[in-house]
């Protein structure tokens, strides 16, 4: 869209706009058709790493057990994790899907209510219409 973008995080609504947390519009019978686009790309986005992670998971369930692991350590174990599963990946290793058995769903503690308006940044605004008119220009997918 001729703006240089750094990297962006996905949110889902209880986050607050950032320049750096990217959310979907609130959902209300006043979005645009451009908008709903938007927010449906962000969710689908949203599932596919939600689904990376789960398998990062199961392949590597030292992940599930790092709470006996020092926080120096933990950044390193993560990394090391994820080159392995890449390589695994790359190398067309087969994924048991029985691992996905051992790895009970955990969902982290995140709010419940959204972020309130004004922990929002008014730039924010800015990188999120871009996304949207991006993802416009694409078409359909």
């Amino acid at each position: 869209m001729g703006k240089a973008q750094k990297y962006v995080l996905l949110g889902d609504a209880t986050y607050p706009l950032q320049d750096w947390i990217l959310k979907p519009y609130q959902e209300d019978k006043d979005l645009t058709q451009r908008q709903l686009q938007f927010n449906y790309r962000l969710k689908r986005a949203h599932s596919v790493i939600e689904n990376a992670f789960l398998r990062l998971k199961a392949r590597w369930q030292i992940l599930l057990k790092c709470d006996d692991c020092s926080l120096e350590l933990l950044p390193t174990l993560v990394l090391a994790c994820c080159i392995l599963h890449n390589i695994c990946e790359a190398h067309d290793n087969p994924f048991n899907e029985e691992w996905l058995e051992s790895t009970e769903p955990t969902e982290l503690p995140k709010p419940c209510q959204p972020a309130p308006a004004a922990m929002e940044d008014s730039q924010a605004e800015q990188v999120r219409e871009l996304m949207c008119q991006y993802f416009e220009s694409c078409g359909e997918g």
